[in-house]
Order: structure tokens, then C-alpha cells, then sequence
């Protein structure tokens, strides 16, 4: 019987065949852990008595949440972060350098390979044709040190998404509208696969942001095919040699098979306060909005920012709404400079922070107040996430983020593009 993507990576990694329902103990190709969950790896660590990383060039610590820190309690937790990295010869990815999900994507992570993170998005190097997934503190910090880690192999859920993308309709849509399908629950300690001619077609930006989202339906990953797409990606970021062909076996079995007819898909938004809480924007109505948020770990890419500007470019934010856009790594901030983006976005009215998680997660940099309504680009709107429990979180496509800040009310970029 033929296996799935999940099934050859993890059983290459445990020495033998794998099949899911098994517990596997597999070799671990890369650890990382954010500010917020690496201060307790680095502490279990230490109560466990390991003294050695197994392997330090590897194992990466990044200041992206809290960056730059915004109290003196999350800069002590830096100084820790930077003091064991320092002792144990591993990488720290300094405040400014960008979201641990992106900066690996650009540098790191390799398809066919096992990455743990200490954070729930891992699941991000999946669109690279990697078994990445996110665990929690303890167990990234067995996998610092031994280089192993067990996992319960994972069923897989095929995704199977097919036609064209209708204009103004982007891989946002796409992962926004299968959790809608199949609810935030749907694919609990499951793998998906995602193929068709769509995915065939769509751009690595597209699978980075349907990949971290998966987390969204409960997914352990969401994994896609080593293709043409991914060896584009690896040249461009300089790593040509780190690519291999992977798919999934023709006469692999699945738990359950999801079809997405890609042209009837229309822009899509998650409302309050659950991501499977979805409407198209024919339904969701005149929701006036406070701040939109350009960014984060879901879509801080280059194309992201692109076709926002594409948008906005001549126009300027709504008076009473507030644009913050935060790059996901300084290589996207730096290609946005050279190509005019970044001019765009400030002469429309936009802030422009530091690559990082920023408002995302409620620390700084965009916190919403009681009644605020946000509409983001972010994977996450639960309640109180990004500050005030009685503010609102929406979520939508960069392009609906664009035509959101120019009307100051959620609206339909089709008519923009």
C-alpha cells in the first residue's frame, strides 16, 4: 500500500515503515522556539539535566513577538534567551530579523525534513513539503537535546482543490473557506494534504498561508507536494541544492477526501470570535472598522504586501481607521524598500513597524481598545487576542485588508483589481 506525504517523511525519520495510529520515535532536522515559549524550553531543559544541544546549528531561538520588547519583564526573558544561546553555541534570530515561520521558511527548512516548534504555526513549513508541527515547551526542549521526539502518526485528510481562482480570490480564501467547511475541530490530530491543479498553480505565498492556518482545523500539519513551486521558492531564496522532489504515493489511502471547486470560492472572511466562523463578503454586511492589520506569520510576504499596495497605490487609508502593516522578515521588508511598496503604503497613511508578530498576539504595536473592530491578516481571532476581550477580530486576504482600509468597512476588493 502506497503512503502519504506525512507517512514517508516520518517513517524516512524513524528507521522504518510507519502507519498512522502508530507512535513513532523520529530523528528531529530542526528545533525553534519564539520569545514567548522559549524561556520554559530553555528552563525544562536545564530541570532535566541536559547540558549539550544535540544540535546547536539547528536549534534557533527568535525574538519576534515581543520585538522590540515593550516592558522590562519580556527584555529580562531575551537576556535569558541570548545568555543560553550564547553557552550552548545555538542561533538566536535577533529582534528585527522577523517571524520565526517566515525567517525559516527563507532559510531553514527543507522538504522531506521533521521541524518542532515550541508555538502552535509551525505547521507553516509544510508548504514546503516538510512534517513541521508545532508541541509544547517540554517536548521541544527533549528535542533540543536528544535530536528525537515521539509522535502519534497522524491520518491524513486529502484536500483536493481544482479550477481557477477567480480574480480577487487568494490562498487566504481558500483555507479560510475548507475550515468554514469542515469546522475548527475538523481535522483534530490529522494530517492534510493539499493537491489539484490549484494548488499545482498557486504560489508558495499561497501554500505558506494555507499551510499555517491548518492549525486552524485542529491539523497536527498541513503538508504539500515538493514540486516545481517549491524548487522556485529554494532558488530564490539561495538554497537550490536543499530541493527534492516529494508526493504522496498514487494508491495512497485516506481518511476522507475534501473537494474545493476553486471558481466558485469568493473572498472570505472569518468573523468573531472563531476562525470557522466564515461568510463570503456578499454576506458579511456593513461592518465598520477601527484598524487594519497587514502581516503576521500568515501574510507578511512580499506578495502579500504587493497586492496590497496594488490597491491602495493613489488612494489613502479612511479618516477614522488606522492601516499597521508589519513585514514578516527584514528580507521582505528590504525587498519592499527596493521595489516602491513601502513608499506606497506610507503616503497612503499606513504605519509601518518592524518585522515581527507585533499586534498579533496583544503585546504592542496595535492593541485594541474596548468596542475596536479590527479587520486582519492574521490566522487568529479569538476573543481578547489582540487586546481588549470586548474588541472584535476579523480576518480576511490582503486584498481584503487593502479595500477594508481604503472604505474604513470591510469591503470587496474585486472591485479594486
Amino acid at each position: 500500500m502506497g503512503m502519504t506525504l506525512s507517512e514517508k517523511i516520518l517513517s524516512d525519520h524513524a528507521g522504518r515503515e510507519v502507519r498512522p495510529g502508530e507512535v513513532a520515535v523520529v530523528s528531529v532536522d530542526l528545533v525553534y522556539a519564539q520569545d514567548g515559549t522559549a524561556p520554559l524550553a530553555i528552563r525544562k531543559f536545564q530541570e532535566m539535566g541536559f547540558e549539550k544541544l544535540r544540535n546547536p546549528k539547528r536549534t534557533i531561538f527568535f525574538l519576534d513577538h515581543a520585538a522590540p520588547s515593550p516592558r522590562f519583564e519580556l527584555s529580562n526573558d531575551h537576556a535569558f534567551i541570548r545568555g543560553f544561546a550564547k553557552r550552548t553555541e545555538s542561533r538566536v534570530s535577533d529582534v528585527g530579523e522577523g517571524i520565526s515561520h517566515q525567517v525559516v521558511a527563507e532559510s531553514e527548512v527543507a522538504p522531506g525534513e521533521v521541524v518542532i516548534g515550541a508555538d502552535s504555526h509551525t505547521c507553516t513549513g509544510g508548504a514546503l513539503g516538510a512534517f513541521a508541527t508545532g508541541v509544547g515547551s517540554t517536548d521541544a526542549s527533549v528535542a533540543m537535546a536528544l535530536g528525537k521526539i515521539w509522535l502519534r502518526v497522524p491520518e491524513t485528510i486529502q484536500v483536493v482543490v481544482e479550477g481557477r481562482l477567480p480574480v480577487g480570490v487568494f490562498g487566504k480564501d481558500i483555507i479560510l473557506h475548507l475550515i468554514g467547511k469542515i469546522g475548527a475541530a475538523g481535522a483534530t490530530y490529522k494530517a492534510l494534504e493539499f493537491i489539484g491543479d490549484t494548488i499545482e498553480r498557486l504560489d508558495m505565498a499561497g501554500r505558506l498561508t494555507i499551510a499555517n492556518m491548518a492549525v486552524e482545523a485542529g491539523a497536527k500539519v498541513g503538508l504539500f507536494p515538493s514540486d516545481e513551486m517549491t524548487r522556485t521558492w529554494l532558488t530564490r531564496m539561495g538554497r537550490p541544492d536543499h530541493f527534492k522532489k516529494l508526493f504522496p504515493d498514487p494508491d495512497a489511502s485516506y481518511e476522507k477526501t475534501v473537494r474545493i471547486d476553486a471558481q466558485g470560492l469568493k473572498p472570505t472572511i472569518a468573523c468573531p470570535h472563531q476562525v470557522d466562523h466564515t461568510q463570503t463578503i456578499d454576506e458579511i454586511g456593513e461592518i465598520r472598522v477601527d484598524q487594519v492589520y497587514l502581516g503576521t506569520s500568515c501574510n507578511g510576504r512580499l506578495e502579500d504586501l504587493q497586492i496590497a499596495a496594488h490597491i491602495l497605490k493613489g488612494k489613502r487609508v479612511h479618516p477614522g481607521t488606522r492601516l499597521i502593516v508589519t513585514p514578516g522578515s527584514r528580507r521582505v521588508y528590504l525587498e519592499a524598500l527596493k521595489e516602491g511598496i513601502m513608499e506606497t503604503l506610507l503616503e497612503c497613511g499606513a504605519l509601518i513597524l518592524p518585522a515581527g508578530c507585533g499586534a498579533c498576539v496583544g503585546l504592542h504595536e496595535g492593541v485594541l481598545g474596548d468596542g475596536e473592530v479590527c479587520l486582519a491578516t492574521q490566522p487568529r481571532n479569538f476573543k481578547g487576542r489582540m487586546g481588549s476581550p470586548q474588541s472584535f477580530i476579523y480576518l480576511g486576504s490582503p486584498a481584503v485588508a487593502a479595500a477594508t482600509a481604503i472604505e474604513g468597512r470591510i469591503a470587496d476588493p474585486r472591485r479594486y483589481l
